[in-house]
């Protein structure tokens, strides 16, 4: 059975741990009985090679000058699966400004976003600005992963750009930004986490709820026990709060590593190419 005390990356994904999942145990009669109450969930098409762009291995063998190439003058799959195979590259400026230009300037959001991320692995000095820049891009999920980027590339150096990203119009980029600030800050965050918890969006106030199981505070407990009793919250938004009422804060916050690296740890119910939603 998983601890309730320890800390993860995030709230419980309902994938890995069905028993924690919205109607677990529950006879229903018909699909119209199921509460479904994800704001953000949309049901869209792809093929299978759409579907396939993140599989990096096939083109795992192809120099980075061949990939560089492909991120040039692919089409929208081949272009991110480039993206996402030069950031396992050994730093090169050739590269970094290769995946500066796509993050900047693809016409695809995907392709932007994945270059964002590659860039954020390889760091340098360039990195930084480029992201800051992709951090104003249209698209909300391109915003969100640039600040996925800063928070990688240099927490403390970017701190005040990811602080504004915490009144952002939309929720992934609120959400990633109030995880960095809780990486940088712990307890020092709790009233951002308070802001949070009374958010908008559901996934926001999931991810304050949980992150608020580090900080040790009366406030933090009386907002965690009122969410846990708030019927008109969804059952993932309640229960995320419960078992954050029973976690030890010092510990939570010893362990949790944050959830800001996709490349290495995904969000719940998240993979490179399943973006929608986004938490």
């Amino acid at each position: 059975m998983r601890d309730p005390e320890e800390a993860t990356d995030g709230p419980t994904d309902p994938r890995v741990h069905p028993e924690q999942s919205p109607g677990f145990d529950v006879d229903h009669a018909g699909l119209d009985d199921i509460e479904v109450s994800r704001e953000d969930v949309t049901i869209g098409e792809a093929t299978p090679r759409e579907l396939a762009a993140a599989d990096t291995s096939l083109i795992a063998s192809e120099s980075a000058r061949e990939k560089i190439e492909r991120l040039a003058t692919g089409d929208a799959v081949e272009r991110q699966r480039a993206a996402l195979a030069l950031a396992e590259e050994d730093h090169d400026p050739a590269i970094v400004e290769a995946l500066i230009t796509a993050g900047t300037g693809d016409d695809d959001a995907d392709v932007r976003q994945f270059a964002v991320e590659a860039l954020a692995k390889l760091g340098g000095e360039r990195a930084g600005p480029a992201a800051v820049e992709i951090a104003e891009d249209d698209d909300p999920w391109v915003r969100a992963e640039a600040v996925v980027a800063l928070d990688r590339i240099d927490r403390e150096a970017y701190a005040d750009r990811i602080e504004q990203a915490l009144d952002a119009d939309h929720h992934a980029v609120r959400r990633n930004a109030l995880v960095s600030v809780f990486k940088r800050r712990g307890e020092d965050a709790l009233d951002p986490l308070l802001d949070a918890a009374d958010d908008e969006s559901e996934r926001v106030r999931e991810w304050a709820v949980h992150l608020l199981a580090g900080v040790d505070d009366d406030r933090a407990r009386e907002v965690l026990a009122e969410t846990a009793d708030d019927e008109s919250e969804p059952r993932i938004v309640r229960g995320t709060a419960a078992r954050a009422l029973e976690a030890d804060p010092g510990r939570f916050r010893r362990q949790f590593s944050g959830a800001l690296d996709r490349g290495d740890t995904t969000l719940p119910g998240e993979d490179h190419l399943n973006r929608r939603p986004d938490l």
